[in-house]
């Protein structure tokens, strides 16, 4: 009976209680895992869904040849993983192989790619240059108020030197 008892309380123990599973997962990727490309992004962002730790986590950005093109400036910053890229020259598929850890956790270790797609074409934009407003009949209404305030002005101003002669004249 007491071997029934115990064995019922493990179970009720193991199977009522509360088994959180902590996994981190990928939660997003920048560029988007499988996306071409027609401009080359500066940077490779990955979003987990736990928190990463600072220390021990691993990014690299290769080439369709194999070659690093990432700057190795690995920046972590809560759950984003940022490494820095060179200037991509290549067009072809890119590969983001990452390892990334989490307190208390397993290590989230994966691969995704990109196709960079160099544009074939490249447009040179010619200036064009812009053209400077002419004077025009349509200012006359703006002319003739900008003159009328000029000609008030001048007549306040004469008006006034005349009143401070008669006032210095009196004394």
């Amino acid at each position: 009976m007491k071997r029934i008892t115990a064995a019922a309380m493990v179970l009720g123990i193991f199977f009522f209680t509360s088994h959180t599973a902590f996994a981190n997962s990928l939660v997003a990727t920048s560029p988007i895992a499988g996306a071409t490309l027609q401009s080359a992004p500066s940077a490779v962002t990955i979003t987990t869904e736990i928190p990463l730790m600072d220390i021990g986590n691993e990014v690299t950005v290769t080439d369709p040849k194999g070659a690093r093109v990432d700057d190795g400036a690995l920046t972590i910053d809560g759950i984003n993983a940022v490494i820095g890229l060179r200037q991509l020259v290549k067009t072809g598929i890119y590969s983001v192989n990452y390892s990334l850890f989490a307190e208390n956790d397993l290590p989230l270790i994966g691969k995704f790619t990109f196709n960079f797609a160099e544009p074939t074409v490249v447009a040179t934009v010619v200036p064009k240059p812009t053209p400077t407003p002419t004077p025009s009949g349509d200012n006359l209404g703006t002319t003739v108020f900008v003159l009328g305030l000029l000609a008030a002005a001048l007549i306040v101003t004469v008006a006034l030197s005349l009143y401070a002669r008669k006032l210095y004249r009196e004394r």
